[in-house]
């Protein structure tokens, strides 16, 4: 039988509506381990009497943590404690889990994942309906503009609101640029190993990718130079600062001679900076280096959330701006108001910092064990993605089948390849659902590593 516990919360005097109070209080105490999973609560009247509260207050909170996944009802036995929210997220039959995603890492913070529904619920109170069954402006309000810039000023310095957009993602934002300043047959410069969402895009938009060498630094200008001196590409696309898949942060000189580059030729830079919100420092962006060059892409679902779909666009100048507001338009209409709201709400509230910081920490678990298992992987200081080369007995085809056959999903190079792939893989160190799910994955990578390649596929 669950053990019965008599539960009184210490409520937050934060200012919140008490109902939240108490299951912001629920979610902390789940979170801690006090309340653990099978737990049976009190009823609602008892608990309404304990604290001296309506009982209205506690049926609400009770709602309110059932939403949020932490209790459910059990017919004829009263209210319990769910177990772990991770245990709906198990590791597959052979012990590994899928890397393949590169997501930002689950926290262990109740309380900032508690601020972050608290949050959401509040909306209600700012948008009301409207909100929910009206169109929005194609690259956000005013307001949501002038939060974006807030958000991104320690990456690109002030900017005016009026030249940074609301875009649905970064793949949006994408869209929207290549929609304007590149046609059907068109040339773009790309690392030679690039995010595989703008392959996928240049595909469909019939923009051809020109590689450009890449060295331990990063992209190489001088290869850069001479491919512009060629073939006239109408932007570069570049991902200076922790580098998908290879993990490389460019450094200022390196940064400081490709912005040499693309003024000597008149070259757009598209800055995609979706893991630039990670270091706590670092090297300035090309948006600082050269504003009048550079569409500046800052998306959130690295930092602050996937679910969200939300990234800010920052446009060389206001008439970019305005060509980017109709390549919005036309392609996805408008970034979605719910999540631009909450994006919003949690950056003015400081909750983005809390989550950012939270994601931080979680972050810094995840490199410590991965360098511990397989110090050969490449990692950056602030990342959650790993980058590991393969030793000369390995070929990259039958490294991932191996790991498959034992519940372990990573990326293989030709998903970045813009020419010739290279024997490496990727690993999502995020998105195994707690650290000891990651640690049993990189301990089966590093047993697989050791192994000779021909014992792991054996075809009969």
């Amino acid at each position: 039988m669950p053990k019965t516990l008599s539960w009184l919360p210490e409520l937050s005097r934060d200012g919140a509506p008490l109902y939240l109070a108490v299951a912001d209080a629920l979610a902390a105490d789940v979170g801690s381990g006090r309340l653990p999973g099978g737990t049976r609560l009190p009823s609602q009247r008892a608990l309404a009497d304990a604290l001296g509260v309506d009982f209205t207050t506690i049926s609400r909170a009770y709602n309110e943590a059932r939403d949020r996944g932490l209790i459910e009802g059990r017919p004829g036995q009263g209210t319990f404690v769910r177990g772990a929210v991770a245990a709906a997220r198990r590791a597959s039959p052979g012990g590994g889990v899928d890397m393949s995603m590169n997501l930002p890492p689950l926290f262990d913070d109740a309380a900032v994942a508690s601020r972050m529904w608290r949050e959401i619920g509040a909306i209600e109170q700012d948008g009301g309906l409207p909100l929910l069954l009206r169109y929005q402006e194609a690259g956000g309000s005013v307001a949501d503009r002038a939060t974006g810039a807030s958000w991104l000023g320690g990456r690109i310095g002030t900017v005016d609101p009026a030249r940074v957009l609301v875009a649905a993602g970064a793949q949006g934002a994408l869209s929207a640029i290549l929609g304007t300043i590149a046609a059907p047959g068109d040339a773009i410069c790309v690392e030679q190993l690039t995010y595989p969402g703008m392959r996928a895009l240049a595909a469909f938009s019939g923009v051809r990718l020109l590689p450009v060498a890449m060295d331990e630094y990063g992209l190489v200008p001088e290869a850069l130079e001479d491919i512009c001196r060629i073939d006239k590409p109408k932007a570069l696309y570049c991902m200076p600062t922790i580098h998908n898949p290879t993990t490389i942060t460019m450094p200022p000189a390196r940064r400081e001679a490709l912005v040499e580059v693309a003024r000597r030729h008149g070259l757009p830079i598209i800055e995609d900076d979706a893991y630039g919100m990670l270091p706590t420092d670092g090297a300035p962006t090309l948006a600082r280096l050269a504003p009048e060059l550079t569409y500046y892409i800052g998306g959130i679902a690295k930092t602050l959330s996937p679910a969200l779909r939300i990234a800010y666009l920052v446009a060389p100048d206001l008439r970019a701006a305005l060509r980017l507001t109709g390549g919005i338009r036309a392609t996805t209409l408008m970034a979605s108001p719910l999540s631009t709201a909450i994006a919003t709400r949690w950056i003015q509230g400081g909750t983005a910092q809390a989550v950012l910081h939270a994601i931080r920490t979680a972050a810094a678990e995840r490199r410590r064990v991965t360098r511990n298992l397989l110090p050969q992987a490449r990692l950056d200081d602030a990342g959650f993605h790993a980058w590991l080369p393969l030793p000369g007995r390995w070929q990259r085809g039958p490294f991932v089948a191996g790991l498959r056959n034992a519940g372990i999903g990573v990326v293989p190079s030709d998903a970045f390849a813009v020419g010739e792939p290279v024997e490496a893989v990727r690993l999502g160190l995020g998105s195994a659902p707690t650290l000891g799910d990651l640690e049993q994955s990189l301990a089966i990578i590093a047993d697989l590593l050791e192994q000779p390649a021909g014992l792991a596929n054996m075809v009969i």
